[in-house]
């Protein structure tokens, strides 16, 4: 149950990110609105982190949690927000969801 809460909290973090991508796109209104989505996503992805870390290491929750967050993020740019796409961000953002899985089977 630890790692869903763990997965869950690195999907809500790309929820605040995104949410402050779209604060930096966006005024008045608008702004605000993401700026509330913001700190309602990370309050829930530190609470699920906070969870998490109960019962897993506290590094290795970090390291999966950060992993899950930057890899998200990076799709939701591509996909999202139109960033460029280049094999070498594809290539490392692979490494980096190989590297999550390792720790994943690594922990104990």
């Amino acid at each position: 149950m630890n790692w869903i809460y763990l997965i869950l909290a690195g999907l809500f973090e790309v929820g605040f990110t995104t949410c402050l991508g779209k604060v930096k796109e966006s005024a008045g209104q608008e702004m605000y609105t993401w700026l509330i989505g913001f700190l309602i996503t990370m309050g829930i992805s530190m609470g699920l982190l906070l969870k998490a870390t109960q019962n897993l290491p506290v590094g290795t929750a970090y390291a999966v949690w950060t992993g899950i967050g930057a890899a998200g993020t990076v799709l939701v740019g591509i996909f999202f927000f139109r960033e460029p796409v280049s094999f070498w961000k594809l290539f490392f953002m692979v490494t980096l969801i190989g590297s999550i899985t390792g720790l994943k089977y690594v922990s104990h």
